[in-house]
């Protein structure tokens, strides 16, 4: 399935107006579903032990007043004007950052990235910088630093696990704090025995619809949005007007000054619920893949934050007239709702938060996606529930693993105060790496001198430190969780990351030549069978030890052998008709050919039937486009040289290339020309696969050893494709550090030991697979 045609039309072609509204109307339901939910939560957090609510509103209004100025520098200020502007080719989020400093600074976490990866068209608009300018350093320094390189990779794996752990407090919060309207209407004593379990129901049941996918019950998520912001908004209206239209004298910043001053360490603790507000603003950029930045500034501006703003007046404005607090009531949304609503408002509460934390868990299996393609994360089952809507994936594992944390922080908390100090404490480290990973964007890709990066810095840094001060204060009273939470994912990603590299540069070490590998054959015997051996490897150069071992040991090979490399690079989305590398190993005799298949963090990798075909495909189109051979006089330099030519998949190249599904034998096919390929299918009832068949015209057109190497690949393609991967076991070397031995021995091995195979997208037949084993000292 192509899940990426046409996801990028609507940032080639100017938009229309009526595109610009579909898409910010769909943004509503996907982006803004966690961030409305807000004011279910907000107050109760903030006034739930640090300050009181007292007699002289003081404290009502400065937390109204710094919600207010929150919302205007945070998710206003900060990500519509600034941050929605540094997008990787459309793409958004931490990963995207730091994949954009990574191509502008020269510098990648992935040990198999290569020149050629340089001329994808994605790379062609960056502009390096003079080497006088600080911009200039800068990206000098990066690029001979090795330590600063990890820093920053670390810089964005800490936000990518705060991601990850705000995908488990968030749905916690939301469907808990939704849910907990239903204590006006029963007394104390028995809503705390309806909450939880009624809460971890609707849990159990989000998760464990994930795998159908959103695309079957998205088109409900923006109307059920709209209606819970026309909601809050109407019912902050009625409240301003009924209880104090002079509310909105509160948004004075004169009013900060003056909570500060009356609450002083309390009003500075209670910033960590304040903060709860932006909850969900980091989805206006991760999210930014699916919509424009046109769609999502405009869905924010005119509807979002001016029904946010409207919703906390509102509160404030009804809290300001009621100052009784005791047993059987609390400082919260629902108290604020008029009674005769508050049944209908609950439902719609509970479905908000339902779509809230939705776009959370997707947000989630997104950056866990991107953590993986980009060799930070193991390889975890990847399922595309959409074909049509880009970037709607599921992933078995996480889902459960998710599922059984956010169940076990609702049980284990049972109440909002601790689950908002939890949350308030992800949300606020996102937002500081932003800021960081921002202000290298700035001098580095945006070229701007280095006083605008400091000064982003240090007025949304000290902004977002104050509240990250006060969150961290919490740590007792749940703060603990999110870092407990991001440091054993770290521990897993950073275990991961080091394997991987230390089995890449194993890999090159033991590489071996085709010339050594061919002067074995005399002594060993070895004979070439019939079909396509397919071998899967890590490299993008040289022939890997695995198959060395497996030729020493079954001294035969195939009739044409591919050493195949699926990678990533670190961009989005590579074009079809860049995806393929293909070339030759030594001779053209031996049919030896490299192909090296490049995806984006953000593609989708095709199926076995496809793949398999497109990979012939591509081979097809290599020999007939190639350069020819050296000849015999220039044997050795075509040995030693590899020279690999970009070939896009078939649909980039049907006027060569045409696809039948005719039931007829393939010797009866009628050419309609005499100087293309076909490419046709045998019928399912003879065969279970299809299989790729070509027909080679008799055209004087290809040269005859053209023709004769075209007809050897389909005679081996029609005798079948084997895959040949290895199952490697790795150790660590006599000698190493403890560490290293218990990182390697018993922490990577066990990530490999239970992650998914490089290609297990392909879903590879097990007739069709042989596995060698080899055991790597690292």
């Amino acid at each position: 399935m192509d899940l990426e045609t046409g996801i990028h039309q609507h940032r080639v072609k100017k938009e229309s107006l009526r595109t610009v509204l579909t898409l910010a109307y769909q943004s509503l339901g996907v982006v803004y579903g966690d961030l409305s939910t807000s004011p279910l939560y907000v107050f109760k957090s903030t006034f739930a032990e640090d300050i009181e609510h007292s007699e002289t509103n003081e404290e009502i209004f400065g937390v109204l007043s710094f919600v207010f100025w929150t919302l205007t520098l945070l998710p206003l200020l900060k990500y519509v004007f600034i941050v929605l502007k540094a997008d990787d080719n459309g793409e958004g989020g931490t990963f995207a950052l730091y994949s954009l400093l990574c191509r502008h600074a020269r510098v990648n976490s992935l040990p198999s990235s290569q020149v050629a990866d340089e001329d994808l068209s994605m790379y062609k608009d960056i502009i390096s910088p003079a080497p006088s300018t600080f911009s200039g350093r800068l990206k000098s320094t990066l690029e001979k630093q090795r330590v600063l390189q990890k820093c920053l990779l670390l810089l964005a794996l800490t936000g990518a696990c705060m991601v990850i752990g705000d995908g488990i407090l968030s749905p916690a919060l939301s469907v808990f704090s939704a849910v907990s309207g239903i204590e006006l209407a029963m007394s104390k004593e028995h809503h705390k025995y309806i909450e939880v379990p009624f809460a971890c129901l609707i849990l159990i049941a989000l998760f464990a619809l994930q795998h159908y996918g959103t695309h079957r019950v998205g088109f409900l998520f923006a109307p059920v949005v709209i209606t819970w912001l026309f909601c809050i908004s109407a019912i902050g209206v009625y409240n301003i007007f009924h209880w104090n239209p002079h509310v909105y004298q509160a948004l004075s910043p004169y009013y900060v000054y003056k909570f500060l001053k009356k609450t002083q360490k309390g009003g500075w603790m209670s910033l960590g619920g304040i903060l709860l507000c932006v909850t969900g603003s980091e989805a206006m950029f991760a999210d930014l893949g699916h919509f424009s930045q046109l769609s999502i500034k405009i869905a924010f501006t005119s509807i979002v934050y001016p029904s946010l703003v409207l919703a906390y007046m509102g509160q404030a404005a009804y809290l300001s007239q009621h100052h009784v607090v005791d047993n059987d009531y609390r400082i919260g949304f629902y108290v604020s709702v008029p009674e005769k609503l508050r049944w209908p408002v609950l439902v719609i509460a509970i479905l908000a938060a339902v779509v809230g934390s939705q776009a959370i868990i997707t947000g989630t299996f997104s950056i866990i996606k991107q953590c993986s393609a980009l060799g930070c994360f193991p390889r975890v089952k990847i399922v595309h529930t959409s074909s049509k809507i880009h970037g709607q994936i599921y992933i078995p594992e996480i889902n459960w693993t998710l599922m059984l944390l956010c169940l076990a922080v609702t049980i284990g908390f049972r109440d909002t105060k601790s689950m908002g100090n939890a949350s308030g404490l992800a949300v606020i480290t996102v937002m500081l790496v932003t800021t960081c990973l921002m202000s290298l964007v700035i001098v580095l890709c945006w070229h701007q001198s280095i006083v605008l990066a400091i000064c982003f810095v240090v007025f949304f840094g000290t902004f977002e430190a104050l509240y990250f001060s006060a969150s961290l204060i919490k740590f007792l009273g749940g703060a603990w969780v999110p870092i407990a939470l991001s440091f054993i994912f770290m521990l897993v990603m950073c275990v991961w990351h080091y394997g991987m590299l230390r089995q890449y540069e194993s890999d090159v070490q033991n590489r071996v030549s085709i010339d050594r590998l061919l002067s074995l054959g005399p002594s060993l015997g070895i004979v070439r069978v019939g079909g396509i051996g397919l071998i899967h490897t890590e490299l993008v150069s040289g022939i890997p030890a695995i198959f060395s071992h497996f030729v020493t040991n079954i001294p035969a090979f195939h009739q044409v052998l591919i050493f195949l490399c699926v990678k990533s690079v670190s961009i989005p989305h590579v074009k079809n008709e860049e995806r393929y590398l293909v070339g030759r190993i030594g001779l053209k005799e031996y049919r030896i050919y490299r192909c090296i298949v490049r995806y984006g963090y953000r593609d989708a990798h095709v199926d076995n039937e496809q793949f398999e075909n497109d990979l012939v495909c591509s081979i097809v189109e290599y020999i007939r486009t190639g350069r020819a051979d050296l000849d015999s006089a220039d044997e050795d330099a075509a040995k030693r040289r590899e020279e690999m030519m970009v070939v896009g998949t078939p649909t980039t190249h049907l006027d060569r290339i045409q696809v039948r599904e005719d039931d007829d034998d393939v010797a009866n096919t009628e050419l309609a020309s005499t100087s293309e390929l076909r490419e046709t299918r045998s019928p399912p009832v003879i065969r279970p696969r299809k299989r790729v068949r070509f027909v080679i015209p008799e055209s004087p057109e290809i040269d005859q050893n053209v023709r004769y190497e075209l007809r050897e690949l389909m005679r081996a393609r029609e005798a079948g494709v084997a895959y040949i991967m290895g199952h490697s076991y790795v150790r660590a070397k006599q000698g190493s550090s403890l560490i290293k031995k218990i990182v390697i021995n018993y922490g990577y091995d066990f990530l490999r030991r239970n992650c998914r195979a490089n290609i297990y997208a392909l879903n590879v037949p097990p007739a069709s697979t042989l596995e060698v084993g080899m055991v790597y000292h690292i």
